[in-house]
């Protein structure tokens, strides 16, 4: 059924261009050759603009077209607007700056071409479709003549109708067996061209967006995580290295008067120092840990995950090689989600999967806990949601209350 459906979308989709791109072509044309024809005089500038204009109405009724007929993604781009400081004749003559603009009036002259071809298609092949398979009905009220020549009879299937019959019953069936792909054709013979013109800008355009988009976040994520750094070296190594400092000092002043009184503060400072640097190994993570960048994303999530309270599991099918910027973004994710896990869940046990799909690298952190976590609820998520669209890849969390929950992240791979 729903192919059924699809081919009667498709046919009506390629029977109504042909008449929607005939409108087109009259209308715009005519306004734009007018306009051209009067450009000396003011009003044929402005014939030209009002031309552009119904050009851009119809490319909107075909992008609609294309999303609701066919099911195809069709953007609409950002047309040049005027600004508000402009004057009435800038303001007037914009439309003629728009680059969409004048694809939009390329597509309603080449629209035409495309839109009787693919008509024509649809036209002819729902014809064979249904005058062969009913012939045998109606080919009675032909007149036919002994001796007349029939195609049966030119191809040597013998003379009379029931050779005609055959035939005929048998382009009828090739024709609907045929029919889901040439009307396929005949619609993309349409919309391909239709999505090239007036959608191709405002892809790029999205795509620029994205960009901008991902270049802001990764500012964001990049000046909260040197915010958070400077903030743990300062609460933590940093206090720890000034007491440390005051212990040397003491230490010094008391070495020829109370020996046994020094080396109890010299031994507080040898711990305050074993300290310091495990804690700034900790923070080191941060930045780049030592052990992805030296045996890479795999050895580095089977290290966090077994120094996890919650027994974590591992399973990873990755290549050995990726992008260093995926490969961090990937260990961050798995830090975050774990991190989550230990604090906030109540989970017994947690499970991380990273593999590769077609989409990229996909890193899935699941746990049994309680539920209840989502981005908006602290800093963690919504700075990993950041960080993850800055490589142009996207977070989701899954978790109900009651739980389960899925920390789920999606990395784009480009192996050029």
């Amino acid at each position: 059924m729903r192919g059924v459906r699809r081919v009667l979308h498709e046919s009506a989709y390629a029977l109504t261009s042909f008449l929607i791109s005939l409108a087109a072509f009259v209308v715009v044309v005519s306004v734009l050759v007018a306009g051209a024809g009067l450009s000396v005089l003011g009003i044929g500038l402005a014939l030209m603009a009002l031309a552009v204009l119904m050009s851009r109405g119809f490319a909107v009724a075909e992008r609609v077209r294309l999303r609701g007929m066919l099911g195809k993604d069709a953007p609409g781009p950002r047309y040049l607007r005027a600004r508000e400081d402009d004057g009435v004749v800038r303001r007037v003559l914009t439309p003629l700056r728009d680059p969409q603009s004048w694809l939009d009036v390329v597509w309603s002259v080449v629209g035409l071409f495309t839109g009787t071809v693919a008509a024509t298609l649809v036209v002819a092949w729902w014809a064979a479709v249904g005058g062969g398979l009913t012939y045998w009905y109606w080919e009675r009220f032909l007149p036919m003549n002994e001796g007349d020549d029939t195609l049966a009879s030119l191809i040597g299937l013998g003379e009379g109708r029931e050779p005609e019959i055959m035939l005929n019953t048998g382009f009828g069936i090739f024709a609907l067996v045929t029919l889901p792909w040439v009307i396929r054709a005949a619609a993309l013979t349409h919309a391909g061209p239709a999505r090239a013109l007036l959608c191709g800008r405002a892809e790029l355009q999205g795509r620029v967006d994205r960009a901008e988009g991902s270049r802001d976040a990764a500012r964001v994520a990049e000046s909260a995580s040197l915010r958070r750094l400077e903030r743990d070296i300062h609460d933590g190594p940093q206090q720890r290295l000034v007491r440390l400092a005051m212990d040397l000092g003491r230490a010094r002043r008391q070495v020829h008067r109370d020996p046994e009184r020094a080396g109890q503060l010299i031994e507080d400072a040898r711990r305050q120092a074993t300290e310091t640097v495990a804690e700034l190994r900790s923070l080191s993570r941060g930045i780049a840990p030592p052990l992805l960048v030296d045996r890479g994303l795999v050895a580095a999530v089977e290290e966090m995950a077994q120094g996890c309270p919650v027994p974590a599991t591992v399973r990873a099918d990755v290549p050995g090689e990726l992008p260093p910027h995926v490969e961090t973004a990937a260990y961050f994710v798995v830090a975050e989600a774990l991190t989550n896990v230990a604090k906030h869940s109540g989970a017994g046990q947690a499970e991380v999967h990273v593999s590769m799909s077609g989409m990229g690298l996909v890193v899935e952190v699941s746990d049994d806990g309680v539920g209840g976590a989502h981005e908006g609820k602290g800093l963690g998520l919504a700075g990993l949601a950041r960080r993850i669209e800055a490589v142009e890849g996207e977070l989701t969390v899954s978790s109900p209350i009651g739980g389960p929950t899925l920390v789920r992240a999606c990395v784009p791979v480009d192996r050029r």
